[in-house]
C-alpha cells in the first residue's frame, strides 16, 4: 500500500466521512483554505491510480468511494511509524507520548486494563 500524501490523506478522510462523493461534495466538506476543484479532482484521480478510491460513472460526471477502509489504512500508517520511528517499539511509541505530555496517567491506566482484559 502506496503511502499518501498529507493532501490525499486529507482528501481520503472526507471521503471516508461521506462514503460516496462527487468531487463538488468533496469541495464543499474541506476546511478552508480549499483547493481549485481541477486539483481537487486530480488529487481524488492520483488516489484512484494508486488504489485508494473507485467511482461510479453518471454519464460524464463520477461519484467517487474509498476502496480501502480508513482502519485498513490506519493499521498499515500506525504501523510503518511504529517501524520507522520507534524501532518497532510500543514501549517507545507509548513513552514518546508520555515524554510529550500527550497521554495522561489515566490514559496510560486505561491502556493498561485494556493490555490485562486480554491476557
Amino acid at each position: 500500500m502506496e503511502k499518501l500524501t498529507n493532501k490525499e490523506e486529507e482528501i481520503m478522510m472526507v471521503l471516508w466521512k461521506l462514503k460516496k462523493a462527487f468531487v463538488k461534495e468533496v469541495l464543499e466538506a474541506i476546511p478552508a483554505p480549499k483547493p481549485h476543484y481541477n486539483t481537487l479532482s486530480t488529487i481524488i484521480r492520483n488516489l484512484q491510480d494508486k488504489g485508494y478510491v473507485s467511482y461510479e460513472a453518471f454519464g460524464n460526471t463520477h461519484r467517487y468511494f474509498p476502496k480501502i477502509e480508513k482502519e485498513v489504512y490506519r493499521k498499515q500508517y500506525v504501523n510503518n511509524a511504529l517501524l520507522s520511528y520507534f524501532d518497532n517499539s510500543y514501549t517507545g511509541l507509548v513513552s514518546h507520548f508520555a515524554k510529550e505530555k500527550k497521554i495522561s496517567v489515566a490514559e496510560l491506566k486505561e491502556i493498561i486494563a485494556l493490555i490485562e482484559q486480554k491476557k
